[in-house]
């Protein structure tokens, strides 16, 4: 099995399209050329060294190595609101820090990565190991106008730097010595091989652009409660996710990070889900971000156009994702296949309309104002749910069996047909009230009738199922029945205790191991980090706040040093799992911090009153589902 270091000693920089995962022992291991979703020009984390990566360490430190070696020790943390990962490297000869982050004016893809000496000398090494294609292509490498580049498969890999470089079997490899004082800046810029050479950028403009850059971003935030750290971390995160040409979202920056190790539910996130996209600016238009609402719904005009609505669209309003399967790469800790393109793109999820017209909703409530555009999209996406709302649907959590009455699809339905009644009373939408308020009430009464179980006094996944799914957690939050309802109170309870562990970590439905389940696919997974925070919420809601602290506390705990979380935790492992870092988790960790606030401040009751007046159902609804 290929070793893999855990997703949790990663740490992420970005330049708003595309991103690079850093790992505590120096290596580059995932690097997309030019977007998120271009082929990986790094691929180790998928694989092995042999699959692209690039090291910059102390030469005593092991390569890739769980251990780091006598009298070497590192220590990580972004400078202050940015995403400027900084790490400082302590040896038997000196102590350097390493400054790693990417520049977000140059036109191609860029790391820079600067070393400085603080104390004494360290001897450093460089290894650049490009593999263009997933790690398929061994490039070419060669000196060009004093530079030396590594090209193949039609990529051009640049390294830049005053220290000597050699080529060694399609790597290239630099020694050299850094003391008190001094520092070295080497450059990566990846570009077409066709195109002209990149331009030699500057490190310390470079720098200077990029901190001032995340740190404006990071100012903007109004939530000044207890979590301030994890809130603007998590605002970062969501930013650097953004894909900035068009302003799409992407769910990770990964593809097939395993849910479970070993396993074969891996997937490919590096497209923008509705909705993820809709959770994502929910949460920032809460923490007060209002620019990236106005892009993502300019995205989301062009992506949509006149059809029908789809789960997930590309970074550019693509329709077609098409899957397939990158056999050479072994998968990380050899969980295999390792998938580029989604084909749940093609699924019916009915939720997603509930999802979007509820971020319409909150845009709107939050100044910002329908356009002729938007309201037209709006017209047709509510005449859809009164075509569809009585249709089966894939759920949220894009299972690959057969199609079912979703209880949590029915109820973001209701939302949508809520919201927009709403919008139309408010006189934001040309549309009639009355009939979307009997068709509210018309689906409100069959979830109630054929959602719930009154032997278990729970709501279940679908109808006539005895199952239980985490999206019921939802129902408060959207505002379909108030928190303290006891078919509510009788629901927190049964997926406490069906699908939750002790310490409040919930798995979203239950899964049968080896024997392929409900959902058409075999395997467990992980615990899910957005159902657990959905508990938080919950649990806020219905008036047990004492219980929501310190849970929501015990779950910012799994972030790693560096404030990151992927998408699945594993308990008894104690480990991230998932692709990683996640959006939807970043932004649940958003939604509860300003849920918390308000149920402090106002008392729950009052807050779930304001849910449905105020912004709450978006900032406490919104998740991802896989």
């Amino acid at each position: 099995m290929t070793t893999s270091l855990p997703i949790e000693r990663y740490g992420l920089i970005g330049n708003t399209r595309t991103a690079a995962l850093v790992a505590d022992t120096g290596e580059i291991d995932w690097l997309c050329e030019g977007a998120f979703d271009g082929p990986a020009v790094f691929a180790a984390l998928l694989g092995g060294p042999e699959h692209g990566t690039w090291r910059l360490a102390p030469a005593a430190a092991p390569q890739h190595g769980s251990e780091r070696g006598a009298g070497v020790s590192v220590s990580r943390h972004y400078v202050r609101d940015s995403l400027v990962l900084e790490s400082e490297w302590r040896t038997a000869t000196g102590v350097v820090r390493v400054t790693d982050f990417m520049p977000l004016t140059a036109g191609t893809t860029q790391v820079i990565r600067i070393v400085e000496g603080l104390v004494g000398e360290v001897a450093m090494v460089s290894e650049l190991r490009a593999r263009p294609g997933y790690g398929r292509v061994v490039p070419w490498v060669h000196e060009d106008g004093g530079r030396i580049v590594a090209e193949g498969g039609g990529v051009a890999v640049w390294l830049d730097g005053p220290c000597r470089q050699r080529e060694m079997g399609g790597d290239v490899i630099g020694h050299f010595v850094v003391a008190a004082g001094t520092s070295v800046a080497l450059a990566l810029s990846v570009a077409p091989a066709h195109e002209a050479p990149p331009r030699v950028p500057d490190p310390d403009s470079a720098l200077v652009e990029a901190t001032s850059f995340w740190r404006e971003f990071a100012s903007r935030c109004t939530y000044r409660g207890p979590h301030r750290e994890a809130v603007v971390r998590s605002a970062l995160t969501l930013k650097a996710l953004t894909y900035a040409p068009s302003g799409a979202i992407v769910a990770a920056p990964t593809t097939s990070l395993p849910e479970e190790i070993g396993g074969e539910r891996n997937w490919d996130y590096r497209h923008a889900w509705v909705r993820d996209s809709a959770g994502t600016l929910a949460a920032l238009i809460g923490a007060g971000y209002q620019e990236e609402a106005v892009a993502w719904r300019r995205w989301l005009l062009r992506a949509v156009g006149s059809g029908p609505l789809r789960i997930m669209y590309g970074l550019r309003g693509e329709h077609d994702l098409p899957e397939r399967d990158l056999y050479w790469l072994p998968g990380y800790a050899g969980s295999a296949p390792v998938r580029v393109g989604n084909e749940a793109a093609q699924q019916v999820q009915l939720d997603v309309y509930g999802e979007l017209i509820e971020t319409l909703y909150l845009a709107h409530e939050a100044g910002i104002a329908h356009c002729e555009d938007t309201a037209a999209l709006h017209r047709r996406l509510i005449a859809q749910v009164e075509a569809k709302w009585q249709q089966p649907d894939a759920g949220i959590w894009e299972g690959r069996g057969a199609l079912r009455h979703y209880v949590h699809s029915k109820v973001m339905l209701w939302a949508a047909v809520d919201r927009t009644a709403r919008l139309a009373e408010d006189g934001a939408l040309p549309l009639d009230p009355a009939p979307l308020r009997e068709l509210a009430a018309r689906i409100h009464t069959e979830v109630c009738e054929k959602g719930f179980d009154p032997a278990h006094n729970t709501f279940t996944q679908s109808y006539g199922s005895t199952d239980l799914d985490a999206a019921l957690l939802l129902i408060p939050a959207v505002g379909f029945l108030p928190g303290d309802d006891p078919r509510v109170l009788g629901t927190i309870d049964a997926v406490r205790d069906a699908l939750s562990t002790p310490d409040g970590f919930v798995y979203r439905y239950p899964t049968k191991g080896d024997t392929v389940g409900a959902d058409g696919l075999a395997g467990d997974e992980g615990a899910f980090l957005l159902c657990s925070f959905w508990l938080v919420d919950a649990l806020a809601l219905s008036g047990r706040i004492e219980e929501a602290r310190p849970l929501y506390a015990r779950l910012l705990g799994v972030r790693n040093d560096l404030g990151l979380a992927s998408e699945e935790y594993s308990p008894g492992a104690g480990r991230l799992l998932g692709n990683f870092p996640q959006t939807y988790t970043h932004e649940a960790i958003i939604r509860s911090a300003l849920l918390l606030q308000r149920v402090t401040a106002r008392g729950a009751r009052d807050v779930e009153i304001a849910a449905i007046e105020e912004i709450t159902p978006a900032l406490v609804r919104t998740g991802a589902g896989r």
